[in-house]
């Protein structure tokens, strides 16, 4: 690592030394946040890898017994792990901002306490109940209003700890203003601001997918029967809320470990982060493409809207590798990815980062795919769906949130990072297990193995390579599960800590020095990129279109999506 030079005169705090300044108050909930997160992912990861094995023919359950460890995965990893993490990181991000910790604190103790009963009733019935799926789908349970009830209880409980939460990460970032100690926002605090509103819309979406079960349940509303619609809107959201939060952190922290901020300024920033209220909520059209009156009109406008739904997060993605370059060339380095040896790949928090783009190129191109109107018929209840899905909700989204807690525990703790030298070799071997579930889960979709039906022997009945891809998915799903384990166990150790933290320093790009200035050598790894990902999403369209022309139709999976 490079030695850190002496921070200039009235220059600002780094992240961790603003974190490990905040009232005991604040690293108390924010530590609990974390800690809850944590084991929501780690009763996620269990759930998940037995489901794995199961799908392989390793393990054989009952029907009830398979379908509850699939609701108990789903539920624990993509609603507790993805949104208590992103409370956590709200209010850490919000409270380091301000400088001062949080304002509306009892707001923040509110919005944690919620979640955790929410996520005390959605375990305990995903256990004890009828399981109904990660989707909490009414139809599945008709018969057993309890379910259905509680089931919905643990969402609204959440959705309301959110927008709890949202208030004090709102009333934080606005604080400095309201003092008068600052004009306008930052690049950060207006992302958090519009981050902390898109979790309240999507908290009201929740209410109003939810709250019908619950009035149902207690014999004071009829049977939601539209709950598939509005779960379609709430999905939506789901997915790019995460996907923003990401943006968010490779943003902070790449400025936190380089040093390097962007050379394009903080306004085109805010725009990027603007774009996700402007490009994300009309492209919900592409979830409803399951449904069977949905018009042709509706389906094209549907399909065109989809090709925007990445330009956020791909105009964000293109910023922060450019202003790397760029820095990297202004220091002297050569070559078009030579730039990229500078760069602290020692530290596990980066080394995360890095691969978590990797995966985000592979579940981009084969998110395309899945989001045509031709294609998401027959695609949407096929192994493709999670076959894709988890290069995001693994490779992506929890080794980021993951390197976040890996900088940010050992400042609220004041413990050390939990062997740097093991936790930097994880996300290679997460990726390489991801690659080999995806690849055989793609392909499985392509062959019409269905994503919800465990035994897909049928007697004998079916092609001989479904159950040879479902074993590479329990081998994928095994060394993946294997290396993110590694890497919670770390991070945990890192929670408990209580050694004095060893000194870590974080370089700092001198842009005073170097043979040319910032920009005088073209950066073009950034647009260079994107420019392949476009042509890869074209090119596997055109061969799902091939594919799926060449199969006999009854191999084509069909129903109910996402």
């Amino acid at each position: 690592m490079m030695s850190k030079p002496s921070a200039p005169i009235g220059a600002k705090p780094t992240l961790t030394t603003r974190i490990a300044a905040l009232p005991t108050p604040d690293k108390a909930l924010l530590k609990l946040l974390f800690g809850a997160a944590l084991l929501a992912l780690g009763l996620g990861l269990a759930g998940g890898f037995v489901t794995a094995l199961a799908r392989a023919g390793a393990l054989t359950f009952f029907p009830d017994d398979a379908y509850r460890l699939l609701t108990l995965h789903g539920v624990s990893v993509f609603f507790y792990w993805l949104y208590l993490i992103q409370a956590a990181l709200l209010l850490v991000l919000a409270a380091a901002e301000n400088g001062r910790g949080l304002a509306l604190r009892p707001f923040a103790w509110l919005g944690a306490a919620l979640m955790l009963v929410g996520f005390g009733v959605s375990e305990w019935i995903s256990y004890t109940g009828t399981p109904l799926l990660y989707d909490g789908s009414p139809e599945l349970a008709a018969d057993d209003p309890r379910s259905v009830g509680f089931f919905a209880l643990g969402y609204l409980l959440l959705s309301g700890g959110l927008v709890a939460s949202a208030i004090s990460g709102i009333a934080t970032v606005l604080q400095p203003r309201l003092r008068g100690e600052a004009d306008e926002f930052t690049a950060v605090g207006f992302a958090l601001f519009a981050w902390a509103g898109f979790l309240v819309v999507s908290a009201i979406a929740a209410t109003n997918a939810f709250l019908p079960g619950v009035l149902w349940s207690l014999g004071m509303g009829s049977f939601p029967a539209d709950h598939g619609t509005e779960w379609h809107i709430l999905f939506h959201n789901l997915h790019y809320l995460p996907l923003m939060a990401t943006v968010l952190v490779w943003y902070v922290l790449t400025e936190h470990l380089t040093g390097v901020k962007s050379i394009h300024g903080a306004r085109l920033s805010k725009i990027v982060f603007a774009a996700y209220l402007v490009f994300v909520p009309p492209t919900s059209l592409y979830h409803m493409f399951l449904e069977p009156n949905l018009s042709e009109g509706v389906r094209v406008v549907g399909s065109l809207l989809s090709l925007f739904v990445s330009v956020p997060t791909l105009a964000a993605f293109a910023i922060i590798v450019s202003s790397l370059e760029a820095s990297a060339r202004a220091r002297g380095a050569t070559g078009f990815f030579g730039w990229m040896r500078g760069l602290p790949w020692d530290n596990p928090a980066m080394a995360n980062m890095g691969w978590a783009v990797v995966n985000m190129m592979l579940g981009i191109t084969f998110a395309f795919v899945l989001i045509q109107g031709e294609l998401a018929p027959m695609l949407s209840d096929t192994f493709f769906v999670p076959g894709y899905f988890h290069f995001f909700a693994v490779g992506v989204l929890t080794q980021t949130f993951l390197a976040a807690m890996m900088v940010m525990l050992p400042a609220l703790g004041g413990g050390s990072l939990w062997r740097p030298a093991v936790l930097k070799r994880m996300p290679v071997i997460v990726t390489i297990g991801l690659v080999i579930f995806g690849a055989a889960g793609i392909t499985a979709g392509f062959m019409g193995v269905p994503r919800r039906v465990f035994d897909v022997s049928y007697g004998g009945m079916a092609p001989a390579a479904w159950p040879v891809l479902m074993a590479l998915v329990g081998v994928g799903a095994t060394i993946f599960a294997v290396a993110i384990s590694v890497t919670v166990y770390g991070v945990v150790r890192t929670l408990l800590s209580r050694r004095a933290p060893v000194a870590t320093e974080v370089p700092v790009v001198d842009w005073q020095t170097g043979a040319r200035g910032v920009g005088a050598a073209p950066a073009w790894t950034g647009p260079v990129s994107v420019a392949a990902l476009v042509a890869a999403m074209y090119v596997f369209t055109i061969i799902a279109f091939q594919l799926i022309q060449s199969l006999p139709i009854i191999a084509i999976g069909g129903g109910h999506g996402h």
